[in-house]
Order: structure tokens, then sequence, then C-alpha cells
């Protein structure tokens, strides 16, 4: 088991890792007449494998599309980057700020913007908690980057609130557990997948108390990833609980092993985002 282990959350690290990208610029500026703002990590950026970063698309692209049904000319301000952490989102990212941090740019850009900007998103704290997982799933660890999470998203979405205007909505993402595919390998993976479980409804329970302490709602990417619905279903993997059938249909990890979502997946992300929509 320990080497099954080692062998699946080792993937999760080299695959979280911060990529190097610029923050993008606003997409279609001219003319807006009000804005969406996008933040957080790869799952902002659009971050397909062997393709890299996609701020116009991922989930971002399908909320934009959803907010332009309504306001044709809202516009789009992605300041996420792949590899963030709660604490690189209020320090110092790969992706370079002239304003210093993620969230200094994002406060910077509420103030300028600040009865423009419609809506704001944010995924952050899944790369947080990548340290606990070397080798064996550390429950004292896990629990002291959960409150990290907890702690550090509580702030970052504080500072957002105070610069945004009385009518900005703020939505949090939860996420999904990709690490579900090692079920496939047999007992020791479906441990894994177990241990991993728990991480995820750690990590979200944090994401839910840092959201409701500032009025900000959360789009349960969760659930709708059917992250505990073990239903046996028929899949081309053979028998398998619906939760790990979901992971392979809307992510890449049963094909090329990357935890990151496919165009399908991105698109559950945005309407889970979009259903939230006030």
């Amino acid at each position: 088991m320990r080497r099954t282990l080692t062998v699946v959350l080792a993937m999760f690290l080299a695959l979280v890792a911060p990529s190097a990208a610029d923050a993008s610029a606003a997409r279609g500026t001219d003319n807006a007449t009000s804005w969406y703002l996008a933040l957080g990590d790869s799952l902002a950026a659009g971050y397909q494998p062997g393709v890299g970063d996609d701020r116009d698309g991922g989930y971002v692209g399908g909320v934009l599309d959803a907010v332009q049904e309504d306001a044709p000319k809202a516009r789009l301000r992605n300041l996420s980057c792949s590899g963030a952490t709660t604490a690189s989102m209020l320090g110092t990212d790969r992706c370079t700020y002239p304003e210093g941090s993620q969230v200094d740019a994002a406060v910077e850009f509420l103030r300028a913007h600040k009865a423009k900007v419609d809506l704001v998103t944010i995924d952050i704290g899944a790369n947080d908690v990548t340290p606990c997982a070397r080798g064996t799933v550390d429950p004292a660890c896990a629990l002291g980057a959960v409150a990290t999470v907890e702690r550090n998203l509580t702030t970052i979405l504080t500072r957002l609130r105070a610069a945004t205007g009385p009518d900005t909505e703020i939505i949090v993402l939860n996420y999904y557990n990709p690490f579900l595919a090692a079920w496939l390998t047999g007992p020791a993976g479906q441990q894994v997948a177990g241990l991993t479980s728990f991480l995820q409804t750690l990590l979200n329970g944090a994401v839910a108390r840092s959201a409701a302490a500032v009025d900000a709602d959360v789009a349960d990417v969760a659930t709708a990833f059917r992250s505990f619905d073990q239903t046996p279903v028929t899949t081309a993997f053979g028998t398998i609980p619906t939760n790990v059938a979901t992971i392979c249909a809307w992510t890449w990890m049963c094909t090329r092993n990357d935890i990151h979502a496919n165009d399908a997946g991105y698109a559950v992300l945005a309407q889970t985002v979009v259903s939230r929509l006030g």
C-alpha cells in the first residue's frame, strides 16, 4: 500500500506544481459596461495537459458566456495563477503582478472598477494540502493545512469584500476529488481514495466556512461531481462507483494521470457557478 500511495500522491504533487505565467489582460475591454473578475489556481486559469493555461477558456470562459447573455458588454479580467496556494495568493506567485500579489492586483482592480464589477469567482486551497500527502496522508498535517486555508481564505475574501461595490457577487468554488481514480488500481488504491475523500471533506468544509464569514456564495463542485455517490455503474473501466466514473469522465485522471478537468468537466464547473448567479 505504501508504494501505491507514494506513486499516486507523488503524481499529485507534480501536477499541481506552479507554472510560470503572467496574469492575462482583460478580454475585449473596449466599451465594457460591467466586469467579471476571476481569481484562483490552475482551474481558474483553464489549464489543460499538453496545452497549458487558457484564461479565456476553462470554466471561466463558460461563466463569462452566461454573464454576457444578460450583459453583452460584460468583460473578463482573469488574474488566476496555476499552482497558487492561499499563502502565495497573499504573497508571491510565479505569476507576476505589478501590484504585488494576486490579491493586491484584485483589490486594485476592484477599487478602480467598483461600480462595474458584478461578479468575482475564486477557487483556491487545493494546493495548500499537498505537503500533507507524501507517501501517506498525514492527518495532523492535513488538519494544520486546512486551518491555514480557512484562515488565509477568510483574509482573502474579507479583503475582496471590502473592495467591492454593494451589488458585487462573490462565488467561491469548492473542489472535486481527482484521486478517486486510485480506486481503479485495486484494494490499496481504494484505501487511497478513501483517505483523499477525507481530505476533500476537510478542505471543502474550510472553503464553506470562509465563504460564510463574508456572505459569499459557494458553487458546490463536489456535489456536481457526485463525489460521495458510490452507486455501481458500468463503464469502459468495468463496474465502478459513480464518483470514480465521474472523475474518469470529467477529468484527465484516468487517461493521462492529470488532475485537471477536461472540456466536459470545465463545462460542469461553469454550470455549477452559473447556477449560483443572483
